[in-house]
């Protein structure tokens, strides 16, 4: 992962007048971890970065999760091709310590925007996206159950920023309907036993307080196929955006049971940089 951690320095350090600036401050959303633009959890219509129908641009985040007994590390790249596809690539290391053993996993993301803007169009902006995950070692997961090692998740996502719509404040709402058959986003398999519906819903909503601050909530639903209880996600977040070069998030997360391990709370801190 050290090539992602040097290229995201180098996007921090790199000066706003080199960033696409085509779009509205905050717009863009932030990173989620799998690699798509989005909420923390949950992958947004929107592209990654600022760039306008002739611009292009890119993005790289980095992300960790603290859990009660796990932590979660990402950082991970991000293209945008003249507002109409996004292309993104991920690194996933999920920490176990009662085990002492790191699970990694790559993902590899394309999405495409159907329709719409979040601000400027009447209806809801709509993209369809595509996660391709793949676990460098599946010990685990073969241990646990799970049918395979890698597996490609499928989504279609709507959102919509309605300018001054509560007491003066602009509220934002995405939601995101999944195919996907990942066992806690794919770092403990794919399928197994139990398979149920594969189709899951996620939903956020934010409310900006200023151009620069937003706090909000997400859901994200989770299926339990390998019958070990696993839990939907939530989370709540603040996110600062202060120029067109950087985002930084923060959150409070509730992950419920994971791997048969109860209570799996803590902390989200996640910084993109934009150019």
């Amino acid at each position: 992962m050290k090539w992602v951690n040097c290229f995201l320095l180098l996007l921090l350090c790199t000066q706003s007048a080199w960033a696409a600036t085509g779009k509205l401050l905050a717009t863009p959303g932030v990173s989620q971890v799998e690699g798509s633009a989005g909420g923390g959890i949950v992958p947004w219509a929107q592209l990654a970065g600022y760039a306008s129908d002739d611009e292009w641009s890119m993005s790289g985040f980095c992300s960790r999760a603290s859990l009660s007994d796990y932590q979660l590390d990402v950082c991970g790249v991000q293209a945008n091709l003249f507002d109409r596809v996004e292309l993104s690539y991920a690194q996933q290391d999920f920490d176990v310590d009662a085990l002492g053993l790191t699970i990694e996993q790559d993902i590899v993301g394309a999405k495409v925007r159907l329709y719409g803007d979040i601000v400027y169009s009447d209806y809801p902006q709509l993209s369809v996206g595509v996660q391709h995950k793949s676990l460098d070692d599946a010990l685990v997961a073969n241990l646990l159950g799970a049918a395979d090692d890698s597996g490609t998740d499928y989504y279609l996502a709507a959102s919509k920023l309605h300018l001054g719509a509560v007491w003066g404040y602009n509220w934002f709402w995405n939601v995101t309907l999944r195919h996907s058959q990942a066992n806690q986003l794919g770092i403990l398999g794919y399928g197994g036993n139990d398979e149920g519906t594969p189709w899951q819903a996620e939903a956020s909503s934010a409310i900006f307080l200023s151009r620069q601050w937003a706090v909000g909530v997400e859901y994200r639903q989770k299926a339990d196929n390998l019958g070990l209880g696993e839990s939907d996600w939530r989370d709540v977040f603040v996110a600062w955006i202060p120029n067109k070069s950087v985002s930084v998030t923060a959150a409070w997360l509730d992950l419920g049971n994971i791997a048969g391990q109860p209570s799996q709370t803590g902390w989200y801190v996640s910084v993109t940089g934009y150019f």
